[in-house]
């Protein structure tokens, strides 16, 4: 469909958390640029921001920069108990029979770890959705985590990502161990309005496009309508091709734009 008609090779605007089209915004940039430091410091880092923000994209870009000297464990699901999170970690880590009790599992995570590091491999546990961990136990199992040591340095990283009111959930008293222990706290913002433009531009040139085909009255629509999230972005652009498509037009303007806001805010 629209993809021959303005030339792209692949859909620029896909919501698939591809690195190649992150976009490094001022916020992007530096978050990438701590999140490794301290992941190469084998520490713990809390990355938060609003859905859609880019956090998700943001950590396949940071397993892509490091390499294979940092081996990604990914949780996506965080809705567990600890003895589940524990299990959890042991089966990626690719524990053959994960064991029921906890100071069982314990060791055996502690033994892949150690067998990791051995081979000159660090892993690097991530947590995605952890404003969704319904069980207090789960922050203590993290904080654990973080005491596999040797006499110079720490066995794994670990990245915890949420949306923003894992803030306030991370604030309670409860978990003033846990906090002691994070290297980073960092948040990420939308994208400014004078960021935008950049977005769409180097989306549109990563799928094979050519820049420049927003408008500047697009771009500001876009917007107002979005608060620069980069997800409402991308469904934003995508309709405004289709329309574009449908109606033979070279450019999107902010007619096209404002055509598709009542179906998307739907």
């Amino acid at each position: 469909m629209y993809k021959s008609y303005f030339g792209f090779k692949e859909k620029p605007f896909s919501k698939t958390p591809d690195p190649r089209f992150l976009f490094l915004s001022r916020g992007h940039e530096e978050a990438l640029a701590r999140l490794e430091f301290v992941v190469e410091e084998r520490e713990l880092a809390v990355l938060t921001g609003e859905i859609g923000c880019g956090k998700t994209t943001l950590s396949r870009a940071l397993m892509d920069r490091l390499g294979s000297r940092f081996r990604f464990c990914y949780i996506i699901n965080p809705r567990l108990n600890a003895i589940e999170f524990l299990r959890t970690i042991a089966r990626i880590l690719e524990v053959e029979q994960p064991a029921d009790a906890k100071d069982l599992l314990i060791n055996q995570i502690h033994t892949a770890v150690y067998a990791l590091n051995q081979r000159d491999i660090c892993p690097v546990l991530v947590i995605d959705e952890a404003q969704m961990i319904t069980d207090a136990e789960v922050f203590d199992e993290i904080r654990l985590l973080t005491n596999f040591q040797l006499d110079d340095r720490n066995l794994l990283g670990v990245v915890v990502m949420g949306q923003p009111e894992l803030r306030p959930m991370m604030a309670s008293s409860r978990f003033e161990p846990l906090r002691q222990r994070i290297s980073l706290h960092y948040h990420l913002k939308p994208l400014l309005v004078d960021e935008i433009m950049e977005y769409l531009d180097f989306r549109l040139e990563v799928a094979g496009g050519t820049p420049g085909l927003f408008t500047p009255d697009a771009v500001q629509r876009i917007y107002e309508l979005s608060g620069g999230v980069p997800r409402k972005i991308n469904s934003m652009a995508t309709n405004a091709l289709l329309v574009a498509y449908g109606c033979d037009a070279a450019l999107i303007d902010s007619g096209i734009i404002n055509e598709i806001k009542d179906e998307l805010m739907m």
